[in-house]
């Protein structure tokens, strides 16, 4: 049985992972479940270096074990691609979601519905245990509304409107199966899948 070490401590998105990489000789494990501490400062400017610099630090902590580590965040195009990489603190170092969102908002003010369009992108690294490394990218497009709506999802969900639902539905709106259908961090699991489905046995 291979272990694959995920570089997270959210039990959630572990299982997400599991079930779009269903290898039979894997298993998957957090961080948590090995043991393992690490929260390396991210330093990167880019979704795919931050995710690189977690990958390293996991396979460090476990010794040498295959790892997968994502990074993902939210890029505003009247922003200039901001929030970006400061996705998760784009209010503060701590800010909550509901923080995040309202300075969203206040940044987008001024700006007309046509011109706030957005993606959620999400960057996959997987560092085999001979340090092969397989690199995955998955978008979502859509545009930022102009107040929240819906209860589910996390994160910046209830003012993002994904072009895939037509406008009728923000990502907080929707199932998680919907979502897993569509989302950023779905299609890049498709993405590795397709990547390593030729070498998993």
């Amino acid at each position: 049985m291979k272990t694959v070490v995920i570089a997270t401590n959210n039990a959630h998105k572990a299982s997400e992972i599991a079930a779009a990489l269903p290898f039979p000789s894997w298993e998957f494990k957090t961080l948590d479940d090995m043991g393992i501490k690490s929260d390396p400062d991210e330093t990167e400017t880019t979704f795919e270096g931050n995710a690189r610099i977690k990958a390293c630090a996991a396979r460090r902590a476990s010794g040498g074990l295959a790892v997968l580590a994502d990074d993902s965040g939210l890029e505003v195009d009247a922003l200039d691609g901001a929030p970006g990489v400061f996705s998760a603190r784009y209010a503060g170092e701590h800010a909550s979601d509901r923080h995040n969102n309202e300075k969203l908002l206040a940044e987008l003010s001024e700006v007309p519905d046509e011109n706030r369009t957005a993606r959620f992108v999400c960057t996959l690294v997987f560092i085999d245990e001979d340090g092969s490394e397989h690199i995955a990218r998955g978008t979502v497009e859509g545009h930022i509304g102009r107040a929240p709506r819906g209860e589910g999802g996390f994160g910046y969900d209830p003012l993002f409107w994904p072009d895939v639902f037509d406008g009728k539905k923000t990502l907080a709106e929707v199932s998680q199966d919907e979502k897993a259908a569509v989302s950023h961090r779905g299609n890049a699991l498709r993405d590795l899948r397709s990547q390593l489905e030729g070498f998993c046995r």
